[in-house]
């Protein structure tokens, strides 16, 4: 009976057992975590600049607008 384990002791190692897969999934959570605020800071960072480059474009799009008008303007009438 020397190789049988005590029912305090097997109780004991069954909750080490569920305290490491706990963990591990916990650890898996956390590395998830870790992931989607990365991608979320990175996604922040992509669009800190995106209203000031539209208003850019709008502008770049005005003055050709503005260029094409002009020259059929001057086309025309001269």
């Amino acid at each position: 009976m020397a190789t049988q384990l005590e029912p305090k002791e097997l109780d004991l190692q069954e909750q080490i057992a569920r305290i490491r897969k706990t963990q591990e999934e916990v650890d898996k959570f956390a590395a998830e975590t870790r992931k989607v605020v990365a991608d979320m800071i990175k996604t922040q960072a992509d669009t800190k600049f995106q209203p000031w480059i539209l208003i850019l474009q709008g502008a770049l799009a005005a003055a050709a607008l503005m260029g094409a008008g002009v020259a059929f303007a001057k086309l025309f009438l001269a």
